[in-house]
């Protein structure tokens, strides 16, 4: 069955050509896809804990995960994490340099290093360059607004996108100067707008795969926001090969926002998409209930499928039957479309049971190797 998703999406930019490096068996720039990374939050020597929470990020479609490392409790946890894991984990080290070579050792897909408060880094570039090309091991320059090193505070005042490009640029030409190349960067910064400048400066000086992220973005709403927007505008310029949503809410959120944020720029394949309408007084039915109750219905359904819930006569029709499967609510009952043909007029109260079969029709269909990814849900 075909259902209208194109073979080849269109893209708002071509992606920017950036070298291509390997974290774990996930392969970062170049022609690689986007990658959707998170962050664990649980203490990482509680093996069994961080575990789980990985488990349920790898369920949820993330692809790379970070988990926390400021003790030797932590530091000594890695090698059995790294090794059960799923997916490629990267160790986040701070202030303390040894983390960083027993990262390495404990067979992590990377290292993520803060040379902001890393005691003494720039001195230890040699030695952890040596030791990341030796184990295969790749890395992470993470430049971040709230840690940025103490003298390009003083010669900038504050975070600026010139002092987190700067920052990054010399990090990256010592790795460089010892013939290391496999790491990627970012320049985080709680500001979307500091942020996107600052990626720009550094699309345009390099070659480096660059990891996108904003950093303290906030509760789930504002975070999301905020990512979504500074995302869409580098992604749409084709700046970006992996992403992170930061936000305080449970890991797998950042997991979905991240995968909504690349399917609507088309560079994942859209999956379930509803659409459905806004607040509007010509709304024959209850659009917002009818919207909820699919929504939830359809909410562990992840085929590449269309789903217009449709409450009006004006727009309902055109959008019911450009979807691969909708309904033109009103008067009390509501016309069902599959790929353009109406094939049926059910009661309202039928609506919800009537969308949700025939959807699960059309996925049986369609196969177990369409149902990738996650569900979408877009107001018309």
């Amino acid at each position: 069955m075909n259902l209208g998703m194109p073979a080849v999406p269109d893209v708002l930019a071509p992606r920017r050509k950036s070298r291509q490096i390997n974290v774990g068996k996930v392969k970062v720039g170049g022609d690689a896809p986007v990658s959707v990374q998170s962050m664990t939050t649980t203490k990482t020597h509680d093996i069994n804990a961080t575990l789980q929470q990985i488990a349920e990020l790898t369920a949820s479609g993330c692809e790379i995960v970070r988990v926390a490392c400021p003790t030797d409790k932590d530091a000594e946890a890695l090698k059995i994490i790294a090794m059960k894991s799923q997916i490629p984990v990267i160790a986040d080290i701070h202030f303390q340099p040894k983390y960083v070579f027993q990262a390495i050792d404990a067979g992590c897909g990377a290292v993520r290093v803060n040379p902001g408060n890393i005691r003494k880094f720039d001195d230890k570039v040699g030695e952890i360059a040596k030791a990341a090309s030796d184990a295969g091991v790749s890395l992470r320059i993470g430049v971040n607004a709230g840690s940025l090193d103490r003298r390009l505070l003083e010669k900038y005042g504050k975070a600026t996108p010139e002092a987190l490009a700067e920052s990054a640029v010399w990090e990256a030409s010592l790795f460089e100067e010892h013939g290391f190349h496999d790491f990627k960067i970012s320049v985080k910064h709680n500001d979307p707008v500091v942020m996107v400048k600052a990626y720009r400066l550094l699309a345009e000086r390099g070659d480096w795969p660059l990891h996108l992220g904003v950093t303290e973005a906030g509760p789930a709403f504002q975070g999301t926001i905020k990512s979504a927007t500074a995302f869409g505008i580098l992604l749409s310029e084709g700046i970006g090969d992996t992403i992170r949503v930061s936000l305080s809410a449970p890991p797998a959120e950042e997991v979905k926002v991240g995968h909504q944020i690349l399917q609507s720029l088309n560079l994942r394949q859209r999956t379930l998409e509803i659409v459905s309408c806004p607040s509007c007084g010509r709304a024959q039915v209850d659009v917002y209930s009818l919207a909820d109750s699919v929504t939830e219905g359809l909410k562990d359904m992840t085929v590449p499928l269309r789903v217009a819930v449709m409450g009006c006569v004006v727009n309902g029709p055109g959008e019911a039957r450009d979807a691969d499967l909708g309904v033109a609510s009103g008067n009390g009952k509501g016309q069902i479309f599959v790929k353009g043909e109406v094939i049926k007029t059910v009661p309202e109260a039928e609506i919800v049971a009537t969308l949700i079969e025939e959807a699960n029709r059309i996925a049986d269909e369609m196969g177990p190797d369409a149902q990738v990814g996650t569900a979408q849900v877009v107001t018309a």
